[in-house]
């Protein structure tokens, strides 16, 4: 049996469907090595400084009744402050694990360092295969629980990303990023997904949850239509921004402002979402380590956007969620 292919919308008939109607979210982290987002990819220029302030973050998402889904790749999965920091709650249920492979950091390596093969679909299935098989084995062995959710590095799904992921007991995938486009890189283009969870196959063993990002402003119904047409004049997306004709809203909080991600949550919500998916880089936590966080106060803003984007979250009777929660409640 073949998985669908995660570089192809699904058909309308596997929209996933969820046993009550009461909307959700789940918060994702891009649980991974710190390293220079300017520079080129490298095996070995990169660190862990960041990872204690796991511990914070997790303490903070227990005072909200959030469980953040930590997506690991090698360094953090071979760390030891890791371990650490998340074991504890993740045998608890107050934290979950799974996978993200950065191709570029994780053995076995026999490929090239580069542009087209940092996104892990790119690379032979059996090489794709084996990294994966690697990665699992040692979050297993540190953090104690299998993982049941995977991100591709760089949203990188391939065509034999499905198939690998049903192989190796994975449940859900999370790499597909409605609305974004990363094939002018060799990236896949998933400009054309929904946004609604979906399964990529008729036997329902495998479940999407892609991230949540909406078109919002007047000609948002046209977004699909005029944002891509406008990748060689970037500025006037912003002016489109500004003017409230069209703007692209992710949710997170790198690079987008509470307003803003409000606006996506009720798009996402009066377009009928059952579950929103949040994410944002876990070296943010550590001021300097990636382009969105470089002082402490901009760290305090990040945490100060996740306590008023919970609190609308609740006001719009949105519940936080869990691959667990998930996986109970699809309808199979």
């Amino acid at each position: 049996m073949a998985m669908g292919s995660l570089l192809d919308p699904p058909p309308p008939r596997r929209k996933a469907r969820f046993s009550d109607d009461t909307p959700r979210f789940l918060l994702t982290v891009d649980t991974e090595e710190d390293f220079d987002w300017t520079k080129p990819l490298s095996r070995e220029s990169h660190g862990t400084q960041h990872v204690p302030r796991l511990t914070e973050f997790q303490q903070f998402c227990e005072s909200e009744d959030v469980v953040p889904v930590y997506l690991v790749d090698w360094p953090i999965a071979t760390s030891d402050a890791a371990a650490d920091a998340l074991r504890a709650p993740i045998a608890q249920g107050r934290a979950e694990i799974g996978v993200q492979l950065h191709p570029w950091v994780n053995p076995p390596f026999s490929e090239e360092v580069n542009q087209p093969n940092s996104y892990p679909g790119n690379l032979p299935r059996a090489l794709e295969s084996e990294k994966l098989a690697t990665l699992h084995e040692a979050i297993v062995g540190s953090f104690g629980k299998p993982p049941l959710i995977y991100r591709a590095g760089r949203y990188g799904a391939g065509p034999h990303t499905a198939d690998i992921l049903r192989d190796q007991g994975i449940a859900i995938d999370t790499s597909a990023r409605p609305l974004f486009d990363y094939s002018s890189d060799g990236g896949p283009d998933y400009r054309d997904h929904p946004l609604h969870p979906y399964w990529l196959d008729d036997e329902k063993t495998l479940l999407e949850l892609p991230l949540t990002t909406t078109f919002w402003g007047l000609l948002r119904r046209q977004g699909g239509m005029i944002y891509p047409r406008l990748w060689r004049m970037p500025s006037m997306r912003g002016v489109l921004a500004r003017l409230a004709l069209l703007e692209r809203v992710p949710l997170t909080p790198e690079g987008v402002s509470v307003e803003e991600a409000i606006r996506g949550i009720d798009i996402a919500l009066d377009d009928g979402l059952p579950l929103l998916v949040l994410s944002f880089h876990s070296p943010s936590l550590l001021p300097g380590s990636t382009p969105y966080v470089r002082s402490a106060a901009d760290l305090e803003e990040l945490y100060d956007w996740w306590r008023r984007i919970f609190a609308y979250l609740h006001q719009r009777g949105v519940k936080p969620s869990s691959v667990r929660d998930v996986m109970e409640t699809v309808v199979r």
